[in-house]
């Protein structure tokens, strides 16, 4: 059988050895983008012990976006911001020359909450603005703003008041946090918003690309993983179409086109926020992030990329970071092969992704749960199998 190394070979160079690129994603609720990096890379090491490796960890801009681009080189910076239920907590974001690396999770995420509590219709993501704030502090003069995994529905409201914005009811009150009180918006104001952001480049990072509001707007597709009961998604469309209308009236008609933009229903309709009030121009998150962490430099000289996430599946095919990467490394002409808990795609799909083969837990451990609880220990078997199949 003539595997990647022998194709190395046979392309001249040294022994013909160029490295192997891990550049996988989170497993998510098992190992971490960088955990998943160290285990496959053991693993390999394991059959063939010499064999060059060179990690980096990707993110398509939900949560670990922070985590890869710190992976990449870039320095954590911590700040106390408000988070989605009002309580105070830490959040980091990433800065390295002036780039900021902001995700929103990290203040108003999903992770914010305590198990089993949710809050669909006061969720705010203030913090996420507090967040953005202590980045122009530190000098970013380029944000990329990764979005994904929120615990919000507020149209990122909550993120233009920390940065400025007012929001007032018919009383002249400022309107309760989060996306249900939105109905009683009134009036908007973004003349105060931070006149940094004027000058500062951001960059809304997203592997999601619904509308604010409707059928595939963010309450009907999102809202329930909130916790959002029928009568809530009901109530927080109606609150962010009045919330669009009322920007309509402040900030000029372009807000209500905005509303149907790709991207305008990210995160809970952050993404809309970030597209009206910061000015922001939407990329998709992998896209940008194989750009900010420096992909093609990791790629050149590789024989073999290793991508991967927890549930390789149809959404992995819409803009997640596996398909990314393997569509980065396929236009340079090398062969990817992906890791991850569950498969359920065909192989024609990872063909057609440009995935050669992949390689699940399930595989060697049908019981998920152990899959999730020892999820470690057995991607470097997987791993080991991978350099048997194609590396030795």
């Amino acid at each position: 059988m003539t595997t990647v190394h022998d194709r190395g070979r046979e392309a001249g160079g040294g022994d013909g050895r160029g490295h192997v690129l891990i550049a996988a994603d989170k497993f998510k609720g098992s190992l971490t983008a960088v955990q998943v990096a160290r285990r496959v890379t053991a693993g390999l090491r394991h059959v063939v012990p010499d064999l060059p490796v060179r990690a980096l960890p990707v993110a398509d801009g939900g949560d670990g976006t922070v985590d890869a681009a710190v992976a990449a080189g870039f320095e954590r910076r911590e700040v106390r911001v408000t988070g989605p239920l009002g309580n105070e907590v830490t959040a980091a974001y990433a800065l390295r020359e002036g780039t900021a690396v902001v995700e929103m999770a990290e203040a108003s995420g999903l992770q914010r909450l305590p198990d089993g509590v949710f809050a669909p219709l006061t969720a705010t993501t203030y913090g996420t603005g507090e967040l953005i704030r202590a980045a122009l502090d530190a000098g970013a003069r380029d944000i990329v703003f990764g979005v994904g995994g929120s615990a919000t529905t507020d149209g990122g409201a909550g993120m233009l008041a920390a940065l400025g914005g007012r929001f007032l009811d018919a009383a002249g009150q400022p309107v309760a946090p989060g996306g249900g009180p939105l109905r009683d918006l009134e009036s908007a104001d973004l003349s105060g918003l931070d006149p940094r952001l004027k000058d500062t480049g951001i960059v809304l990072a997203s592997d999601v690309d619904n509308p604010l509001t409707g059928p595939k707007g963010a309450p009907a597709v999102y809202g329930p993983q909130k916790g959002a009961s029928p009568e809530d998604v009901a109530a927080l469309d109606a609150a962010l179409a009045q919330f669009a209308r009322v920007l309509a009236r402040s900030a000029g008609p372009q807000a209500q086109e905005y509303a149907q933009a790709p991207g305008a229903g990210a995160a809970g309709g952050i993404g809309y926020g970030a597209l009206v009030g910061l000015g922001a121009s939407f990329r998709p998150g992998i896209e940008v992030m194989l750009d900010v962490l420096g992909f093609a430099p990791a790629l050149a000289g590789a024989q073999l990329v290793i991508t991967g996430e927890g549930s390789l599946d149809e959404q992995t095919l819409h803009g997640k970071a596996p398909a990314g990467v393997a569509a980065a490394a396929r236009a340079a002409g090398i062969e990817v092969i992906a890791v991850c808990g569950r498969l359920a795609l065909s192989p024609t799909a990872l063909g057609t992704a440009g995935i050669r083969r992949a390689y699940a837990l399930t595989d060697i451990e049908p019981d998920v749960r152990r899959c999730v609880a020892e999820a470690g220990p057995l991607l470097e078997r997987l791993a080991e199998g991978i350099a048997r199949d194609c590396l030795s």
